[in-house]
């Protein structure tokens, strides 16, 4: 593959293939729901395609209602065939490989139980055991718990009854749970408690998606080894940081889920705290997945508590109302099915952060997340201190370009940076320019659904992308204030804004107050 480096020369630099993960039995717990196939069918086909799963290899796909084989395994297909269409640019470049589909439809077997029952955990055993022995795989075995968060403690407990977590003679048992972890501080506590009476903490991995993105993955690259950054890094350089999660979306079918959940408990404690962390940690010792993972929970640790005035005060909580999106017009949140007339979910959260480290004493963390916005994007904007103006007083310049190292994390992974420039003649007179990377321009990648690393990575056993008990407990600590408050206080503002907006007006004063504004989602 030819690249491009910097001094302008080409060169040619071939991907360093990764090991084959090692013989392993993936066992999917909510096999015929929408992420199974949109998300994590698609992941496992894309790692067939990579050649990064073992010949010994094979799936058993749990639900509720028996399905024939075959007929499930078309059902996935579609998914796949699905995802290729929907992630091409143009006409398919990488059109469906059938071969790389059929390495994995070949090892899918079905297997229909009722998930709260003992007995269908002994049939599993029995079923785990049987397709070991067909595909080779050996006592290995991922858990994968696609499924509703009130089912989490039950499988697992069900899984250590039946002894199918047991891990003998070097062999392992790992568990994947989705997210949400907990609604809220008290119910993490006690379902990391539940979990970790049948499982050691080594076997757990607290999914979030999020750090299966390459530029997520890369920011720890970026900051520690490019020497031009990591120097900078601190409240001595950087004026702010703001982390913006935009969907264009709406509550969609989700109404049931979203009216009991919101944007702040979606979001907040796990998408946006891992973003803060990974920008915010110090450098850890090594890449060993407790050496990150210490350095990630010493920044939530470090998060500023919040007090009730607070929260009134650095806390912003919106729903969208009726608007235009790409010209179409759109309901509110409470004309939406399935919500209630006079709901007060938040769909959109913003709020200012501190940091109590020395570090990041005095740096402003701006955090946004909406529905029902005017682009889809997830971003963090890095802001520097800006220059002296001395200079420039006598010149015709009037303010100078602020300095900004953004990062895209979706759709477009790649980052930019902003800084000024003088623009040719015979004054004085400066120009905001910005140079762009973008990962699809120097790196040819595929199109992935951010699962592929991090279940190739469950089957390795490296667990630096996935959450710790303490992490989870430390990020549902930091919102639990915001939650208590409105709960508690039905005068809690909840601000409109227009779908298809940046945000409701009082996110702003957020930043206008001290003399800041937000980058513009558009």
């Amino acid at each position: 593959m030819d690249v491009r480096v910097e001094d302008g020369t080409q060169g040619s630099a071939a991907q360093q293939q990764a090991q084959k993960a090692p013989p392993c039995a993936l066992v999917i717990f909510g096999a015929g729901g929408d992420l199974t196939k949109r998300l994590l069918m698609p992941a496992i086909y894309n790692l067939s395609k990579a050649k990064l799963l073992s010949d010994k290899f094979a799936i058993i796909a749990v639900d509720r209602t028996p399905k024939p084989i075959e007929a499930y395994r078309e059902y996935l297909a579609d998914g796949i065939r699905s995802f290729v269409s929907d992630t091409a640019s143009g006409p398919a470049t990488e059109p469906f490989d059938a071969q790389a589909w059929d390495f994995v439809a070949s090892r899918i077997s079905h297997f229909a139980g009722d998930l709260t029952k003992p007995d269908t955990y002994a049939r599993l055993h029995q079923t785990h055991e049987k397709i070991a022995a067909e595909h080779q795989t050996g006592a290995n075995a991922v858990f994968y718990l696609a499924v509703g968060s009130q089912l989490f403690g039950t499988i697992v407990e069900q899984l250590g009854a039946a002894g199918l977590v047991q891990e003998n003679n070097g062999s392992f048992r790992r568990v994947i749970i989705e997210k949400p972890f907990g609604s809220d501080l008290a119910s993490a506590r006690a379902l990391n408690a539940q979990i970790l009476r049948v499982l050691s903490e080594s076997q757990i991995y607290r999914m979030d998606h999020f750090l299966g993105k390459e530029t997520v993955q890369n920011i720890m690259v970026l900051r520690f080894a490019n020497g031009i950054f990591e120097p900078m890094w601190n409240r001595d350089h950087i004026d702010h940081v703001q982390i913006s999660v935009a969907e264009t979306v709406g509550v969609e079918r989700r109404a049931r889920f979203y009216e009991a959940t919101g944007a702040l408990r979606d979001m907040v404690p796990n998408h946006v705290f891992q973003l803060l962390s990974l920008i915010a940690m110090g450098p850890p010792n090594s890449f060993a997945a407790d050496a990150v993972r210490t350095e990630k929970h010493k920044v939530l640790e470090a998060l500023h508590p919040l007090d009730v005035a607070e929260v009134r005060r650095n806390v912003v909580r919106g729903q969208y109302g009726r608007g235009l999106l790409n010209g179409n017009p759109v309901p509110a949140y409470r004309e939406e099915p399935g919500v209630a007339p006079d709901s007060v979910t938040e769909t959109y959260v913003a709020m200012q952060l501190g940091i109590d480290n020395w570090r990041w004493a005095g740096v402003p963390f701006y955090l946004r997340t909406g529905k029902r916005m005017t682009r889809r994007t997830t971003e963090i904007a890095i802001q520097f201190k800006q220059a002296p103006f001395a200079l420039f007083r006598n010149t015709p310049v009037d303010t100078l370009t602020p300095n900004v190292l953004a990062l895209q994390i979706q759709p477009d992974e790649g980052a930019s940076m902003q800084f000024s420039a003088k623009i040719p003649g015979p004054e004085i007179s400066l120009g905001g320019v910005r140079m762009n990377f973008s990962y699809k321009d120097y790196f040819n990648t595929e199109p992935t659904t951010g699962y592929e690393t991090l279940v190739y990575d469950c089957m390795i056993g490296d667990a630096m992308l996935f959450n710790r008990a303490d992490a989870v407990e430390a990020g549902w600590a930091v919102v639990q204030p915001i939650l208590d408050l409105w709960r508690n206080d039905k005068t809690a503002p909840l601000e409109i804004y227009p779908a298809g907006s940046a945000g409701p007006e009082a996110a702003d004063t957020l930043l206008w107050r001290s003399g800041r504004q937000w980058r513009p989602i558009t």
